[in-house]
């Protein structure tokens, strides 16, 4: 893909989700199905970037890691989805949820690399809250599972779209990093500051 037409592909996308609403933890009670979870992640600018950005990250960190980091945030967000589902407290979660926009920010600008088991657990800290947030989200007597199935196919989609992108070249790498890093760690600040 030339660099033009990557750039009006990035335009496109920022304005589509411009016109979504910001945020993808709008309520309690509000989700229903699979359809419901697989939607929802593609209408909250958090969760896309988050996704996107573990995705990316996954690519910069090359080797296994490309499907270890994705694969452990979907783990650890599956039992924080099911935490959620048993009526577990976790406190702070949607605080958690808008520091994870900030760390992976700040890990993509700054390009920090670390190894496996500490990449794994800090998207796995995250992918918790991210899971737990989810389902504390689902209105009584909606299908916990299918609705679970949903959001954690878009969130592995989406974590493909990060990777992909990031396999474009060197150069789209460099400047998805950057971007990508800048545009997370404002968000964060943003949701953080309340």
């Amino acid at each position: 893909m030339k660099t033009s037409n990557l750039k009006n592909f990035f335009s496109a996308s920022l304005l589509l989700i411009a016109t979504s609403p910001a945020f993808a933890h709008t309520g309690i009670a509000t989700t229903h199905s699979f359809m419901d979870g697989f939607s929802h992640p593609w209408q909250g600018l958090d969760h896309f970037l988050v996704m996107f950005a573990v995705g990316l990250w996954a690519c910069v960190l090359g080797g296994r890691m490309i499907w270890a980091v994705p694969a452990s945030f979907l783990a650890l967000m599956a039992i924080g989805a099911s935490l959620g589902f048993a009526g577990f407290e976790l406190h702070s979660a949607e605080q958690w949820v808008a520091l994870s926009l900030l760390v992976f920010g700040l890990i993509l600008w700054r390009n920090w690399k670390t190894s496996m088991v500490l990449a794994m657990s800090l998207v796995g800290a995250f992918a918790l809250c991210h899971g737990y947030v989810h389902a504390a989200e689902l209105s009584a007597g909606s299908d916990q599972i299918g609705y679970a199935l949903g959001f954690l196919l878009t969130t592995a989609l989406l974590h493909g779209l990060g990777i992909g992108s990031g396999l474009l070249g060197t150069k789209t790498l460099l400047w998805l990093r950057i971007i990508v890093g800048l545009v997370c760690t404002a968000v964060g600040v943003v949701l953080l500051a309340g």
